[in-house]
């Protein structure tokens, strides 16, 4: 019986509740609050999160009588206490975990009140920090004190927004006999066979002769009893089932194939419950030799082209299966194949592996952890070893989880960030979550996938945690103290963590801030701006390599700031990937963002994609190309992520040389040496085409000539250039709200041509197309 319907809130404020659900979207919705997204009205609901809340219903069960009848919460959040009929059921403090109560005996056809009390989840902490003692952390809220998304707390990318609420739906289940409690099937592939490992728990009220069955692709595969009868109401009990499947299609990321797997109580021919997902076969594993980090998929070493993600929404609840269908679908479309759900977030839905398992998206998962020292004491340890346990349980049978990471940062910043030596950092700090408990519940519940203890981390102790040559890197002196063009001083064994600012789209700061005249350092961009010093990282970034822009021109501080952040990515991701085998992988941060805000996403918060999105596309291409500084010359690096050999002519400027690049190889040829006054390389090869600039050059008008075309659902903007075109840039939000363009930043050499395909909702006046900074280039944009 779902109980989404029929909740009241109170507290300060009381209105309708929808379940599942937060107390800010209720007021949203209610018209009680303002927008927290819009302005800085953020500051203006600050005092919600310190508020207490509760939720109340009647509830009644009008149904045939079970032997059983379970109150279940999917998720709570976080600090709650829940009663039936003035009766207490129990109390939560874990926003990770669900929960279940018996009300068998408190339920009837007799409607009763079902009462969740919420503490804010600041006095929960407040409250744990005073009986354990102060820890650091890398913000100055309390985060690192309770079981709850961190982010909520705010970050550099978000805003502080303390939730509380029924967050995940809640149901009454009735049940008899027996029921299944959990099922966990690990499934792995060696040499044309799958190997399916199922563990069954179930839960039992009366003594009977239980059997499951398990089936897979409509074909059962065995039917085992669960124990054999015996007198007396009967505890908890598990099967395990091992069983080969020759000649199973793998799961790849390339080709995600999936299957059915159905497992069914029993008792005699009576079907109890049944349980259902659809799995793939595949065997991951991360080669460490020699420091390295190399991601093997079906034994094929795999070249990881990631992002990293965090909550879609800062209000969770508000995720739907067809939100994250269309977010993992464009970094599907991006050419994406592994996405690091960040440590500061929640375990998301079934819904989001689901879309992961179809679409062939790795998954790399962290514990819940991030940027702080954890106490290991208890009320927190036993929360943190439950939590764990539940959600490995959940998540194993997705093939797309490919691996288990400890925590965010932790290990490498309670050194490197000083933290041992602030008030608390001698007491105890999280290391036996990341380096015993974790690992332990791995070993024990999901053998089949690799467990890291933290991102950075070199492996162990003899290497610095953020060790270049060791494990896993984020690069983050670049952006916060250095150039982009540092990206190029080292080739770290996998990055795991890089990227540089730029703002959202033009009509998403338009929406969200009032400011008027709206420039950099107008209240509300300053505001919608959250990393220390970060408009300053932005300027001196951008003084690097371009005039700064006229303080009253933000068009042209738009424009630039979004250059520079596609630059940037573009210079770290091209080199590193040059370096392939011996740099595995880049894990950009970040995908995308959940409010409006200046940040390192790709997409932002209002869903609009940045130019960086586009240029990703390219970036992750199966097979591109780029051209590096190596070794005081220049060399093209042809890079094939690919099964089958790259062959071809491959042109730099007008010299042909004939090559052919290996599956999943990257060869280097070198430029040769180039005239004294030359300023540009041009790189060909089979239709793929990369461009080398000794700089910005005197950029001179590039004499555009633009037609837009009327055709269904939008216009195609063509642009020819008479001279170099650099970075031209056509931003669809200017024409419409719901505008997009299928491209980013394109650069036209003298005579070439290029069309824009814009798209939108509604019918498009041609004209716009002459507005100002509805199409610029980099010429114009210098020049403003």
């Amino acid at each position: 019986m779902d109980l989404a319907s029929g909740w009241t809130l109170s507290g300060p404020l009381t209105t309708e509740a929808t379940v599942p659900g937060c107390v800010h979207v209720d007021l949203l919705n209610a018209g009680l609050i303002p927008d927290p997204f819009l302005d800085d009205n953020e500051n203006a609901v600050a005092w919600i999160g310190r508020a207490d809340w509760t939720y109340n219903r009647d509830v009644a069960w009008t149904g045939p009588r079970p032997d059983r009848i379970d109150l279940v919460f999917e998720g709570l959040d976080t600090v709650a206490d829940i009663s039936l009929g003035g009766v207490t059921l129990g109390s939560t403090r874990n926003m990770h975990r669900s929960y279940r109560f018996d009300v068998t005996e408190l339920i009837d056809e007799t409607p009763r009140d079902l009462r969740v009390r919420l503490t804010s989840a600041y006095q929960e902490a407040d409250r744990v920090r005073a009986e354990l003692g102060p820890r650091p952390n890398a913000y100055p809220e309390p985060f690192n004190f309770v079981r709850k998304m961190a982010c909520s707390f705010g970050w550099d990318w978000g805003p502080t927004l303390v939730t509380a609420g029924i967050w995940r739906p809640v149901r009454l289940e009735g049940w008899s006999t027996a029921r299944l409690r959990s099922v966990r099937a690990l499934t792995t592939y060696r040499d044309g066979t799958g190997l399916l490992d199922v563990d069954i728990a179930v839960e039992r009220t009366r003594d009977s002769a239980l059997r499951a069955r398990v089936v897979l692709d409509g074909n059962e595969i065995a039917t085992v009893p669960v124990r054999e009868s015996a007198a007396g109401p009967l505890p908890g009990e598990r099967v395990t089932l091992t069983h080969e499947i020759a000649g199973v299609a793998p799961w790849e990321p390339d080709e995600p194939n999936l299957h059915s797997l159905v497992v069914v109580l029993l008792d005699g021919e009576t079907e109890l419950d049944r349980w259902e997902r659809r799995v793939g076969f595949r065997t991951v594993e991360i080669d460490t030799s020699g420091g390295g980090f190399v991601f093997h998929v079906n034994g094929a070493p795999t070249l990881i082209k990631g992002v990293n993600w965090i909550p879609d929404d800062i209000f969770p609840s508000r995720m739907t299966r067809e939100r994250y269908a269309r977010r993992l679908g464009e970094a599907a479309a991006a050419g994406v194949n592994l996405v690091r759900i960040w440590g500061g977030g929640i375990y998301e839905s079934r819904d989001f592996y689901e879309v992961c398992d179809e679409l062939g998206l790795m998954v790399w998962q962290d514990f819940l952890f991030a940027c702080a020292c954890y106490p290991e004491e208890e009320p927190l340890y036993s929360e943190v070893v439950a939590e764990a346990r539940e959600n490995v349980v959940r998540l194993s049978s997705h093939p797309s989880l490919v691996a288990w990471n400890g925590n965010n940062e932790n290990l490498w910043l309670y050194r490197a960030g000083g933290w041992d030596a602030q008030p608390g950092g001698d007491l105890s700090w999280g290391s036996k979550y990341y380096l015993d408990t974790l690992p332990a519940i791995v070993a024990e519940l999901d053998p089949s996938r690799p467990y890291m203890a933290g991102s950075p981390w070199s492996g162990s102790w003899e290497h610095e945690p953020n060790a270049v040559d060791h494990g896993t890197f984020h690069s983050w002196d670049v952006w916060n103290r250095q150039d982009y063009l540092h990206y190029r001083d080292s080739a770290p064994r996998f990055v795991a963590e890089f990227g540089w600012q730029a703002p959202p789209a033009w009509r998403t700061l338009r929406d969200a801030l009032s400011d008027s005249p709206l420039r950099p350092d107008s209240p509300g961009v300053l505001h919608h701006q959250k990393a220390e010093d970060g408009n300053g990282k932005l300027a001196r970034g951008l003084a690097a390599h371009f005039p700064a822009p006229a303080p009253s021109s933000m068009e042209a501080w738009h424009y630039l700031t979004q250059l520079n952040q596609v630059r940037a990515v573009r210079t770290g991701i091209s080199h590193w990937r040059s370096h392939w085998p011996h740099t595995a992988g880049t894990i950009l941060w970040q995908l995308n963002d959940l409010w409006p805000v200046t940040s390192w996403a790709a997409i932002d918060g209002a869903g609009r994609y940045k130019p960086l999105y586009f240029e990703l596309k390219s970036l992750y291409a199966a097979r591109a190309l780029s051209i590096e500084p190596r070794d005081g010359g220049l060399v093209v690096a042809v890079m094939n992520d690919h099964d089958a050999p790259w062959a071809g002519s491959l042109w730099i400027d007008s010299t042909a040389t004939d090559l052919s690049v290996p599956p999943r190889s990257v060869v280097l040829v070198e430029v040769p040496e180039l005239p004294g006054a030359a300023e540009m390389v041009v790189a060909r090869f089979n239709g793929v085409q990369n461009l080398w600039f000794a700089s910005d050059f005197d950029l001179v008008d590039s004499e555009l000539t633009v037609t837009a075309e009327s055709v269904p659902g939008g216009l195609d903007v063509h642009v020819t250039a008479a001279g170099l075109a650099r970075d031209l840039l056509l931003q669809p939000d200017r024409l419409h709200p719901d505008a997009v363009v299928d491209r980013g930043f394109v650069t036209l050499l003298p005579g070439e041509s290029t069309t824009f395909a814009v798209r939108a909702p509604a019918e498009l006046d041609a004209g716009l197309i002459k507005a100002p900074w509805v199409l610029t280039d980099l010429a114009t944009a210098l020049r403003s």
